[in-house]
């Protein structure tokens, strides 16, 4: 078995889900605006700069998972996603995709941005599978707790390696797409290892290994 092993906020989507979640709380009155504005951009920059406290994010996005009914969070789910993320799926990703998917491998899609808001956006892109950070679900609500391993840094190999004992036969070659200096670890598991509009660590680092470095948005034509 051939896997194609995507990442997904900058990799997939031309922007990161997880950050624009919160700021869609923030536009519909859900979170209180000042505090919760300056504490996502706070966990975002630190996310980028390859420092992020994994479970104190958790703890502060599944806050508002945890004070609303599990209704009320799918509306605004379908919403989110219909407004915020469909319109930022990477022009070029869904041919990507379907390379691969042509070529007979499996799509899986790696995440640290947690299951809830992610998994329509794996539907929405039409992969086999999606491993992700998962909320604590109890009793038909999220407590606010992280069940299992964060899916971050060395965690999505942990993740990854447990996923790929679980499938039916072996998987024989693995090529992995992130943007991301956090998806070292990850990238440094596959068979082909390719730098998807990296930043900065991450570009050097690909070029200094001879990985792929390539992008899947348009560019922009100089007017």
């Amino acid at each position: 078995m051939r896997l194609a092993i995507f990442d997904l906020d900058n990799t997939l989507l031309a922007g990161d889900s997880d950050y624009l979640w919160g700021q869609f709380l923030i536009e519909t009155g859900v979170v209180e605006r000042e505090r919760y504005e300056r504490e996502n951009l706070r966990f975002y920059e630190a996310y980028k700069a390859g420092t992020l406290d994994i479970d104190e994010f958790c703890r502060f996005s599944f806050a508002p998972l945890a004070a609303n009914q599990t209704a009320t969070l799918l509306a605004w789910r379908e919403r989110f996603v219909a407004e915020k993320i469909a319109p930022i799926v990477a022009d070029l990703a869904p041919a990507l995709i379907e390379k691969h998917r042509q070529q007979g491998d499996y799509l899986l899609i790696t995440t640290a941005t947690n299951r809830f808001v992610t998994e329509p956006i794996a539907e929405l892109l039409g992969v086999d599978a999606l491993i992700a950070t998962d909320p604590e679900f109890v009793d038909g609500r999220y407590t606010g707790q992280v069940a299992g391993l964060p899916n971050f840094q060395d965690g999505k190999v942990v993740r990854l390696e447990a996923f790929l004992a679980s499938l039916p036969e072996p998987a024989e070659h693995l090529t992995c797409y992130s943007d991301s200096r956090n998806d070292l670890p990850l990238l440094e598991r596959a068979d082909v290892a390719v730098a998807v509009d990296p930043d900065p660590t991450l570009e050097a680092t690909a070029r200094q290994r001879g990985w792929r470095v390539i992008s899947l948005r348009t560019p922009v034509a100089a007017g």
